[in-house]
């Protein structure tokens, strides 16, 4: 199967909000590189015409270049080992590879090793989602993982005390890693189906929802998040930028949905939720 690569040279300040901006033309899997970044997607499926406007849009303030080619679909692990590192958040929880040796304990280790998925605790908002995650009580609860990617946050739920995590992803490579991460951390507490929120089997209510994708699909989702939500259950979600936060807090307004607290690292944020 061919993958479509889209590999863009730009000024490292405008990265991050360019990979946001790609991810909703379609690319869901991105590598940072010394020049700018590469931006992976399934062939033909993605929005050529959104993809264009993005490029005109910052060509005005920062030249760019985009250049296409499709290669082979392929394990991610040997180009993320090149340049990953372990990462710690909080000081309270350890993600690393199987390959890395780490001397001092934390009160959590997350085991990550990425194929096509996002999710490795390096992109901001996963890093928020976690802080947020370790401050909030999961024991006992049953927890939803939105578009799960590799699996981190399930892994992190698991951890913290949660009986039962349902997660998905529109992904198969995420479906596939996240099944392995959740092996490789000793969680058989996981599952995880391929498919959007109206298409996996998902039964009952649950007292955790977590989400971590992009603005337009969180607004898209939300009714579904609140149905499926319990009542005084919570919402956390991040993919955003803190400019995002009233439109999402307007949104979630509309189905009995109030912020309890925010945080953000960098531009980038992450929203606490409740039913009421």
């Amino acid at each position: 199967m061919l993958t479509s690569r889209l590999t863009i040279i730009c000024d490292s300040e405008f990265s991050e909000i360019l990979m946001a901006e790609i991810a909703e033309a379609g690319f869901d899997t991105f590598m940072e590189t010394e020049t700018g970044f590469e931006a992976y997607a399934e062939s033909d499926a993605f929005d050529k015409e959104l993809l264009q406007a993005i490029k005109e849009k910052y060509a005005a303030v920062n030249p760019l270049v985009f250049q296409f080619d499709e290669i082979e679909k392929q394990n991610w692990n040997e180009e993320w080992e090149k340049h990953v590192e372990p990462i710690i958040v909080d000081d309270k929880c350890l993600v690393r590879a199987v390959f890395h040796k780490i001397e001092k304990t934390y009160p959590y280790e997350i085991i990550i090793t990425p194929k096509m998925s996002f999710g490795t605790g390096h992109h901001q908002t996963t890093h928020l989602m976690l802080s947020a995650q370790m401050k909030m009580d999961h024991h006992g609860k049953r927890v939803m993982d939105a578009g799960c990617g590799t699996a981190i946050l399930s892994v992190m739920a698991s951890k913290l005390g949660a009986t039962e995590i349902e997660a998905f992803d529109i992904d198969e490579w995420s479906v596939e890693n996240g099944n392995e991460n959740a092996v490789n951390n000793n969680c058989n507490n996981i599952h995880i189906q391929l498919g959007k929120i109206n298409e996996v089997n998902l039964t009952g209510i649950f007292e955790i929802i977590l989400a971590n994708i992009n603005k337009n699909i969180l607004l898209a989702e939300m009714q579904q998040y609140a149905t499926y939500l319990k009542p005084k259950g919570q919402l956390l979600l991040s993919g955003f930028y803190v400019h995002d936060i009233p439109d999402l807090k307007a949104e979630a307004a509309k189905h009995c949905l109030t912020e309890v607290t925010h945080q953000q690292r960098e531009t980038w944020a992450c929203l606490l939720l409740q039913k009421q």
